[in-house]
């Protein structure tokens, strides 16, 4: 599922659901967790239905009843798998006759879902962490709601879908006032980033600002994805704190549906440390809140130094004054406890340990005293990589931000180097209001970072898959051409046929008769038909030529990338790369091709239809006509349509072309597969150029402006898209002027 289908399910969603309360007497906080809840049972079945068939193949024929059951249980437990009784699957929600008491049974299903799910000491860990709240709800409500959670698409949903919408429907409830504070989460673009640079892979994970576990979750997927292990395979061990009761909550349950097992513990991190995991950690994670002010300094000076409770190793931040506020008391507060936040992850860690966490902008610029501890920070030469994100990551706010990253076992000739990284001009636009990474823009981010640690193997592994993910989109053209070919020679014949028609006159006064006086077949529009016509022939033979000679040019790149073995060298993926490209030129012509030649051939069938009358003569090939127009127009998204013979066509082609993109993107920056300043982009600093530049960790400050290139496939396609605009504006304009003429026409005759 990509994040236009993604987006749009997730509207889908909350459209029905909040629909649904805003016809009952809930408030957005009555409602928000049993919906949550409903949302975590959906996904919890939806894993086990996933799962069921390979654990199956474990429990004996002979085994029926309790004992089946119980061998069950252990198989998902292998896995790392919520298992599910009978009662508290979704299927069984979803299937309950009319009648039924559904609060109650949903009620219960929480209940045992508590019971069943314990960890190797048979503790309970999601014990008092599910809603149970459902009696009260009506229960029609309850029954729709079921319902919108039981779509197919939800059904057979893969990956970090439900993560999404957990994210999604927890945003919405905290617009809506679920949430006191409405605190915001961290988008999976950002998470999946701090994962791929900090590499989580073993040890001690903490993240005393949890929120709903996502990073926890996100390193559940990297050691299976990236590392090809089981997290039940090795020594790894969640640890969160959360200030919010709900948010732990929400916390217990994200993990436990992933096969997660963690510690997570209620409390305010200023205050309370109740880990007590100073010095300990091998991965520190984090989403904090920004610029919070009013932490009382009273409270948290003891944290000052390197004593056990040492978690401010380079001091306090500025001192507001004196606050009164009732939450505060009187006494001295910390200004802004960004600083604070950026000392607890960095104490910590262990002597080898890694952190990466979101930041406020701000934080890498702040004067004062919060300069003076980021001086302090830059000496240990623990700072690792500084990286500048643009706005619209957050689902609820705009605002800009920073990731930082922290890594005291970094090796001696990395000790006076930050690598800054201005990645503001790397998004992917999924709305108005909304940006992310797609998957190879954090993979190309992540590739600087294995460069600039000499991991030059991974760097020539990213290539290597990009070129292969290519070829792979390459060899689906000759049967997605040949299919195309045939949907337009149906369609153009049917118009050379009909357009033949149109030159006997006794057939054309014939249906002029038939159909009255407002027939508006006039000789002026059967000649404007002709015309078109004429021209398309003529266009044809150079579009068969332009879609030829790209296929002709596929066949001997298919064979080179096919040639190399995975173990080939950066210089022949390099080689490679330059063959690829050579046929860029002509996968861009043929995509140009294949959208004009259906633009075309679809106005002269629209001329036909519209302006000829053309299902009223006799010898119009209708079917044909209605078969050509499905295919050979894009499918409809927000209808769920499936993918037209258009869309496919187009699509493998562009895919092609843009992993060949990605692999562009590679060796252009770094032609030899070797780390490199790329201006506008990173550069290694040391420490002597952050103490002439006051000690700013703002990447902005130092990679200077990226050079622009004609060849390059973002501009290329920055150009492609303005011309197709403009090509877009200058149609909507004549249509306007024909509309306003027919206006004008309409008054003056009733003015006559």
């Amino acid at each position: 599922m990509d994040y236009q289908e993604l987006k749009l399910l997730e509207d889908d969603l909350w459209e029905a659901a909040d629909q649904l309360r805003a016809n009952s007497k809930l408030t957005a906080s009555e409602y928000s967790m049993p919906v949550l809840g409903l949302i975590f049972l959906r996904h919890a079945t939806t894993r086990f239905n996933d799962l069921l068939p390979e654990v199956l193949k474990a429990v004996p024929a002979r085994a029926t009843g309790a004992l089946r059951e119980d061998r069950l249980k252990l198989g998902f437990q292998s896995k790392a798998a919520i298992y599910l009784p009978e009662s508290a699957r979704y299927d069984y929600l979803a299937a309950l006759p009319a009648g039924t008491n559904v609060g109650a049974a949903i009620r219960d299903a929480m209940i045992a879902i508590e019971d069943s799910v314990t960890d190797q000491k048979g503790q309970k860990l999601l014990e008092g962490a599910l809603p149970k709240d459902y009696l009260g709800l009506e229960q029609d409500l309850l029954a729709e709601l079921i319902k919108i959670f039981n779509r197919p698409a939800l059904q057979t949903a893969k990956g970090d879908v439900f993560g999404r919408i957990y994210e999604y429907f927890l945003n919405q409830f905290a617009q809506s006032g679920a949430q006191e504070g409405g605190e915001f989460f961290t988008p999976p673009s950002l998470v999946r980033m701090i994962v791929n640079v900090i590499e989580p892979d073993h040890g001690m994970v903490l993240d005393p600002a949890c929120g709903s576990a996502g990073m926890f979750v996100q390193t559940g997927h990297f050691i299976e994805e990236v590392c090809h292990k089981n997290t039940n395979d090795i020594d790894i061990t969640f640890y969160g704190q959360e200030k919010a009761d709900l948010n732990s909550k929400l916390a217990r349950m994200n993990l436990a549906v992933h096969g997660l097992e963690g510690n997570i513990r209620i409390g305010n991190t200023f205050y309370e440390d109740h880990h007590q995991l100073l010095g300990t950690c091998d991965f520190v994670m984090a989403n904090p809140p920004f610029n919070v002010d009013g932490v009382q300094v009273a409270k948290i000076k003891s944290q000052v130094g390197e004593n056990q409770t040492g978690r401010l190793p380079f001091g306090l931040p500025g001192v507001a004054g004196k606050s009164k506020g009732k939450n505060n008391g009187d006494g001295e507060t910390i200004s802004n406890a960004n600083s604070l936040w950026i000392q607890y992850f960095y104490s910590y860690l262990n002597a080898s340990g890694r952190a990466g966490f979101v930041m406020a902008s701000s934080a890498s610029d702040a004067g004062n005293k919060d300069k003076e501890i980021r001086q302090k920070l830059v000496e240990t030469g623990h700072v690792d990589v500084m990286m500048s994100i643009g706005p619209k990551f957050f689902y609820t706010r705009t605002l800009p931000c920073a990731l930082w990253f922290f890594d005291k076992g970094k090796p001696d000739d990395l000790l006076d180097t930050v690598l800054m990284i201005d990645a503001r001009n790397v998004y992917t636009v999924v709305s108005a209001r909304s940006h992310v990474f797609t998957d190879e823009q954090l993979l190309n981010l992540s590739a600087i970072t294995w460069l600039y640690r000499g991991e030059h193997e991974k760097f020539t592994a990213l290539l290597a898959s990009y070129q292969i993910r290519a070829g792979q989109y390459l060899s689906q053209l000759p049967e997605r051409f040949a299919s195309d070919e045939q949907q337009v020679n149906l369609l153009s014949q049917a118009l050379r046929n009909f357009g033949q028609t149109t030159a006997d006159a006794a057939i054309i006064n014939t249906v002029r008769d038939r159909l009255g006086d407002e027939h508006c077949i006039t000789d002026e529009a059967v000649e404007i038909y002709r015309t078109e016509l004429i021209k398309l022939d003529k266009l044809a033979e150079g579009w068969g030529f332009a879609l030829e000679a790209a296929l002709a040019g596929i066949q001997p790149i298919q064979q080179a990338i096919a040639g190399l073995s995975p173990s080939s060298t950066f210089a022949e993926r390099r080689s490679l790369q330059n063959q690829i490209e050579t046929i860029s030129p002509s996968l861009k012509a043929a995509l140009a091709v294949l959208e004009v030649r259906h633009k075309c051939w679809l106005k002269v069938l629209d001329i036909a239809e519209k302006t000829l009358r053309a299902r009223h003569w006799q010898n119009f090939a209708a079917d044909v006509a209605r078969n050509a127009k499905k295919a050979l127009l894009p499918h409809d998204a927000k209808k769920r349509e499936k993918p037209t013979l258009h869309d496919q066509g187009l699509e493998a082609i562009k895919r092609a072309s843009y992993f060949i993109a990605q692999g562009h993107w590679l060796i252009s920056r770094f032609p030899d597969g070797l780390y490199d300043d790329v201006p506008g982009l990173c550069k290694a600093v040391t420490k002597k150029e952050i103490e002439d530049s006051d000690y700013s960790l703002t990447p902005g400050r130092y990679v200077g402006v990226a050079h622009v290139s004609q060849s390059d496939d973002e501009g290329e396609a920055f150009i492609f898209r303005m011309k197709e605009i403009h090509a877009d504006l200058a149609e909507l304009n004549d249509l306007a002027n024909i509309l306003a003429t027919k206006i004008q026409d309409v008054f003056a005759e009733m003015d006559e």
